[in-house]
């Protein structure tokens, strides 16, 4: 699937836009992919990014644990195969090739904001006047909590310490804005390559490059890029980095999620020691004393959550044979679809509805953010009543997200096909005037 394949749905009609995603399907060298995944019968799902399907590899890699504890009972930390003490640094090499970075700094383990809480307490130290921690109001709130808890915890003060960098239009990050709050007493910055809400793409190797040659600490959130968008963390310079595992690596719901830390940082100790961030003799020589490990290991609290972690194996087996790039092809043609589609049968100019994810292919993630000009909440409503799986963000987006292994383009075409419906027909006043405040 080739980035520049046509997708073009604006001006034709109903029947060509069908017979063009029934035509991209037939061309998809991923198509068969979908046949693997367990798809929840009836719907169109489009809400990859919120919790990916469940796949028949990641099912048998958690029935193989389950056998394994049935089987080995407490042998299994030593006798499975591989052990479970050693799942975590074992998916973390694995983890490394999507990221572009050394085996040893990856880590599968805790969940997303518990990794954030532990590196930036970690790597955050104010320092007389070097005492800021920059993030911007669009982050997701969890990493907003995290971030102005750490800065609690220094001692400092939020009003003065931590600081938002404000969007354009309420919707964009522009890097001119967030070059300007790399100022000489910022310490550490923490930014999502891919924004949550509108699926902007964030050009890390140059916000990256241009933090560090001011001596500031830098880290990323790649919950919704991870499996979905290339990640060259090693070659970007990044300090540090968190994500999930159950977006678009479809590890399950609450899967273990994952760390960078960079080897610059490698041999200090962690702020929040736990026991399973030590070396194993270490560890179960249960000596009062902390002893980290000499890597990113160290950064692990307590014990891996064996069947949480589980399904991951089978995951990266299906994102292996892939490959990122043909993954990475097809998000772009399946999100330029959905894009040209929404124009095609929703122009703004008629009908208000807007698109608020960027156009341009290099600045887009795998989802697409489609803003209403009024009642979003009770159109996705109806949405869902007629099969069609999405998110609300409130007050006014609805989010898309074709999951390039396991959705079709004839899926995304019939999803904004009812959404056209919903909205010019007015269905969505069938819904419950609550449906309007739920996110």
């Amino acid at each position: 699937m080739s980035s520049g394949t046509s997708t073009t749905c604006s001006g034709g009609s109903l029947d060509s836009m069908e017979a063009r995603a029934r035509a991209l399907d037939a061309s998809d060298p991923l198509a068969s992919f979908r046949e693997r995944f367990f798809v929840p019968e009836g719907a169109l799902y489009l809400n990859g990014n919120s919790l990916g399907l469940l796949s028949r590899e990641s099912e048998a890699s958690l029935l193989r644990a389950i056998e394994d504890w049935k089987r080995l009972g407490v042998r299994g930390w030593i006798d499975a195969d591989p052990p479970w003490t050693e799942w975590g640094e074992r998916l973390g090499a694995r983890l490394a090739r999507l990221l572009g970075a050394h085996p040893d700094e990856v880590v599968a383990t805790g969940g997303t904001t518990i990794n954030l809480h532990q590196v930036v307490a970690t790597l955050y130290r104010p320092s007389g006047e070097r005492h800021a921690l920059v993030t911007d109001e669009l982050d997701f709130p969890s990493d907003l909590h995290a971030l102005r808890g750490a800065v609690l915890l220094r001692g400092q003060d939020p009003d003065r310490s931590l600081r938002l960098i404000r969007p354009r239009d309420g919707r964009m990050l522009d890097e001119a804005s967030i070059q300007a709050a790399l100022q000489e007493d910022v310490a550490v910055v923490l930014l999502s390559h891919v924004l949550y809400k509108s699926g902007q793409l964030l050009d890390a190797a140059s916000i990256t490059r241009a933090a560090r040659e001011r001596g500031i600490l830098v880290g990323w959130d790649l919950s919704h890029s991870v499996g979905a968008v290339p990640v060259a963390l090693e070659a970007w310079g990044a300090d540090f980095a968190v994500w999930c595992h159950y977006k678009y690596l479809n590890a399950g719901p609450g899967a273990t999620a994952g760390l960078y830390l960079n080897r610059r940082h490698h041999g200090g100790s962690p702020a929040l020691p736990g026991w399973w961030g030590q070396e194993r003799p270490a560890m179960f020589r249960m000596a009062p004393l902390h002893e980290p490990a000499p890597d990113a290991r160290a950064l692990q609290i307590g014990t891996i959550p064996v069947l949480s972690t589980a399904p991951l194996w089978g995951s990266l087996d299906l994102i292996e044979e892939a490959g990122l790039g043909r993954i990475r092809a097809k998000s772009i043609a399946l999100t330029s679809f959905l894009i040209e589609c929404v124009d095609g049968m929703l122009p703004e100019s008629r009908t208000g509805v807007r698109i608020a994810t960027p156009r341009l292919e290099t600045l887009r993630g795998g989802h697409v953010a489609v803003e209403l000009p009024a009642h979003a909440g009770r159109i996705r409503s109806a949405l869902t009543r007629l099969g069609v799986i999405t998110d609300f963000r409130p007050p006014d987006t609805i989010r898309f997200t074709p999951s390039p292994l396991s959705a079709r383009f004839e899926e995304v075409w019939r999803a904004v096909s009812l959404l056209t419906d919903v909205i010019e027909a007015e269905r969505w006043r069938e819904e419950p005037e609550e449906a309007g405040k739920l996110g």
